[in-house]
């Protein structure tokens, strides 16, 4: 089946935003720890959003971690759901978990999606000195002693940075997924830490969270779960699907808010989204960071959003992650 998978608390007042006076932030969370990909849409976008005067002082930032990303859905859900001076990071990840029933019941109705405006290939990557030359070699790794190979991901067992190493395995026939050796950590910067420490021996994440580290020369990212090779400095990057593994991740990246904020406000914060995603400054920002165009934003985000739960909540059940 082919997937479409295509941030202390304060307040700083935000033009037109809520209520909001003067001494107040308005605050992104991003449900992981610093390094991550939630953590880079907060921060990317809150910046983006103050530069182009969409707001009028900086949006504090606070990372939220656990659960991936449960314990911020919670938070917002059961204690900010009126907060109108609150924004989420959001992925393809959450709706992994929203459609896993991972949340704890909790589900995609219970708060409003914003929108996305950028799509983060998935990657896998391993350390510079790992003796894996290319997918493939990693790949005939585990198929030969599964025990001697363990991925880390910024997403909790079962999620998404799980599922591309389970959908690139069985496209490589090997079907005893009980094997597979995963640890999900709080971000995939720390899934890069445990791997450049020698403690797992590949990350599974997408491409914004490997690009300092593939520059700095600390990783190599042996595969990009992409229909073909990003343009420009990323071109080096082999597609997984040029290797032999026909599988394409696309986590898209965006925000969501509390369910309970006015029509009024949540449109405030879509507009402001939807300029963000218009602007020259993002569009240098997804240039640096091996992004693609992916702009859904506003009401109709939020039937997306059920539609990919449906998808992933299928393909799920197909790999055997849920029954």
């Amino acid at each position: 089946m082919k997937s479409k998978f295509l941030i202390r608390i304060a307040a700083v007042a935000v033009l037109g935003f809520g209520s909001a006076t003067a001494a107040q932030a308005a605050e992104c969370i991003a449900p992981a720890n610093p390094g991550g990909g939630w953590d880079f849409t907060c921060r990317s976008i809150s910046k983006i959003m103050y530069d182009i005067g969409v707001v009028d002082k900086p949006i504090q930032v606070t990372n939220m971690a656990g659960g991936g990303g449960g314990l911020a859905y919670s938070h917002v859900v059961n204690k900010r759901n009126d907060d109108a001076e609150l924004i989420v990071a959001a992925s393809s990840a959450t709706a992994t978990r929203l459609a896993q029933n991972a949340y704890a019941g909790m589900n995609y109705n219970q708060v409003r999606f914003l929108g996305a405006i950028g799509g983060d290939y998935g990657v896998i990557a391993v350390a510079k000195d790992a003796p894996y030359q290319n997918l493939g070699d990693l790949v005939d790794a585990v198929k030969s002693d599964p025990g001697a190979v363990t991925f880390a991901g910024g997403s909790a067992t079962g999620g998404f940075d799980h599922l591309k190493v389970l959908m690139t395995l069985k496209k490589a026939g090997f079907t005893d997924i009980t094997k597979i050796k995963y640890i999900g950590v709080d971000g995939g910067g720390d899934a890069i830490t445990q791997m450049i420490g020698g403690h797992v021996q590949a990350m599974t994440g997408d491409i914004s969270e490997v690009v300092g580290f593939m520059k700095s020369g600390d990783v190599r990212v042996i595969a990009i779960f992409a229909e073909d090779r990003l343009p420009g400095e990323f071109g080096s990057i082999p597609t997984a699907k040029e290797q032999g593994f026909d599988v394409v991740a696309l986590n898209w990246r965006g925000l969501y808010v509390p369910k309970g904020i006015s029509d009024a406000e949540y449109k405030k914060w879509s507009d402001a989204l939807a300029k963000v995603g218009a602007s020259p400054e993002w569009a240098e920002s997804m240039k640096a960071n091996g992004l693609m165009p992916f702009n859904k934003v506003g009401d109709d985000f939020q039937n997306y959003v059920g539609g990919l739960m449906e998808e992933i909540a299928t393909l799920s059940r197909e790999i055997g992650v849920i029954k």
